[in-house]
């Protein structure tokens, strides 16, 4: 096996995405649950009225002031007055009380900094100006009432600041002949600086659609060999090997398939490549390759001739600003930003880090309402934060 074969084999585990395996499970056997002759099996309205996890969500009771607590520290920082919590215990109507309580913290000039507090920890990125910039533009789009969709598609203020309680918008300056909301951001292409931009590619995944590679599965996965099984639906030849003429030899399947998740992240790559260790936009690709001597990788090393760069199978993007066209368009980018309101709201973890996965079909009508609203997260919060979720316990 050479270098750049082994280099791709491990390339999962230099970059922690687990979830990139080429070889199916185990062999565990049949699971089917074995049923006594003797004894009746339950039917599915008996089970389903014995679910111990159904009967302790429905045991649940509306309790207004422990949500106003929860609330109040979320979006504002600090613990609710006592008028507050005595507003909503004496009110006829404590719902009502409730929910105005919430539209007050969503008003308040502390909501900013718990947004670009949240923000910054969601992108993985703070600490200088140039880095809090990306979570201080999210903050006031949220904050503004903007759409989502402008951290993908924004032409300017994307390099934000936020002095006091006022945000200022500021172009990024970083030789961007058109930007595109966070994708072209100075700071996150610097911040993720690695081999072949695969940091980035794996940012932009992780950040704005909530999974880890692999990013797209076909619907029947082809056998390699006997244990070795390809998963993409883009065909297996369309990124580049050493038998195509690349030196990193993605399809390689010796050990794990790499192009399990590399026929999506090598179709990626490519547009967040020209960018160098300062963010700075450059005329050629700027990002080294892990080969002797480091050299900086050409574009036959991602796809070979004649395959285009792409959000996804069927979402060609030739740049930067058509990939966040492409990906405001995709529903899973809306899924992905009410998974993180919900979360944070019931203090939970990162939807990646912690595999806090949360069913679509809980937070269903947030989304539609998110999706007809024009992206609005400060609404979208509104929503979660009054839920009947999250206001019983």
């Amino acid at each position: 096996m050479n270098r750049a074969t082994t280099w791709c084999s491990a390339f999962v585990l230099l970059l922690g995405l687990t979830a990139c395996a080429g070889d199916p499970p185990a062999n565990t056997g049949d699971l089917t649950p074995t049923v006594d002759a003797g004894v009746a099996a339950p039917d599915a309205e008996e089970e389903a009225e014995l679910d111990p996890y159904e009967q302790a969500l429905e045991e649940r009771e509306i309790d207004y002031s422990a949500a106003l607590r929860i609330a109040a520290l979320r979006l504002t920082g600090d613990l609710p007055t006592l008028v507050d919590i005595k507003a909503v215990a004496a009110a006829s109507d404590p719902q009502s009380a409730y929910n105005s309580k919430v539209s007050d913290y969503l008003a308040d000039p502390r909501f900013a900094q718990t947004q670009i507090a949240f923000w910054q920890n969601s992108f993985k990125m703070g600490g200088s100006p140039m880095l809090d910039s990306a979570g201080v533009f999210a903050a006031q789009l949220v904050v503004e009432n903007r759409s989502y969709l402008e951290l993908l598609t924004a032409t300017s203020g994307t390099c934000a600041t936020y002095t006091g309680t006022t945000f200022t918008p500021v172009d990024c300056d970083n030789g961007v002949a058109v930007h595109a909301g966070l994708l072209t951001h100075p700071g996150m292409h610097a911040h993720f600086m690695s081999n072949m931009a695969f940091r980035r590619t794996r940012w932009v995944q992780e950040t704005f659609a909530c999974t880890a590679f692999p990013a797209e599965l076909a619907e029947e996965p082809v056998a390699l060999t006997a244990t070795a099984l390809y998963s993409a639906p883009w065909e297996f030849d369309s990124i580049s090997g050493t038998a195509n003429g690349g030196d990193i030899d993605f399809l390689d399947y010796s050990s794990v398939v790499c192009a399990n998740c590399h026929a999506t992240m090598n179709h990626l790559a490519p547009l967040l490549g020209f960018f160098d260790e300062n963010g700075q936009a450059t005329a050629e690709i700027a990002v080294p390759k892990p080969t002797e001597g480091t050299p900086m990788t050409a574009m036959i090393d991602w796809l070979p001739e004649g395959e285009t760069t792409a959000w996804r199978l069927g979402a060609n993007a030739a740049d930067l600003p058509a990939l966040g066209q492409a990906m405001a368009a995709d529903p899973k980018i809306a899924e992905c930003a009410v998974a993180r309101a919900w979360n944070w709201a019931m203090g939970k973890g990162d939807i990646v880090d912690t595999l806090s996965v949360v069913p679509p079909d809980v937070f269903a009508a947030e989304q539609a309402e998110f999706i007809n609203n024009n992206y609005d997260f400060k609404t979208l919060l509104y929503r979660v934060f009054t839920s009947d979720d999250f206001t019983r316990f």
